[in-house]
């Protein structure tokens, strides 16, 4: 998968400039396990996804490679859920106003 965990990992590291050695020592492991998981030789356990995600401040979605968001509660079709919501409210606010208008 060209976007999955190893690829999501390495991108987030190298897009914020921070050295494979740092990020390895914040994340507590060894900086060949770092590059193991980068270059997809090794799969990680929950608890260093988890550390992970912390750490880049992502989701664990969007470093799986389940999702193209890294914000937290952007899963599909949540704009535009969004955006019928207020378009029903909208349309409430009219039909009450129109309601008001019209009672004797």
């Amino acid at each position: 998968m060209p976007n999955g965990f190893s690829h999501n990992m390495a991108e987030l590291r190298r897009a914020r400039g921070i050295p494979q050695r740092r990020a390895a020592a914040d994340l507590g492991i060894s900086q060949a396990l770092l590059s193991h998981y980068e270059n997809g030789a090794r799969e990680p356990g929950l608890d260093f996804v988890c550390r992970a995600c912390a750490y880049y401040s992502v989701t664990a979605d969007y470093l799986l490679g389940r999702s193209r968001s890294q914000e937290s509660g952007a899963c599909a079709g949540t704009d535009e859920l969004r955006r019928l919501i207020d378009e029903m409210r909208a349309l409430a606010d009219r039909a009450e106003a129109a309601l008001e208008g019209a009672a004797p």
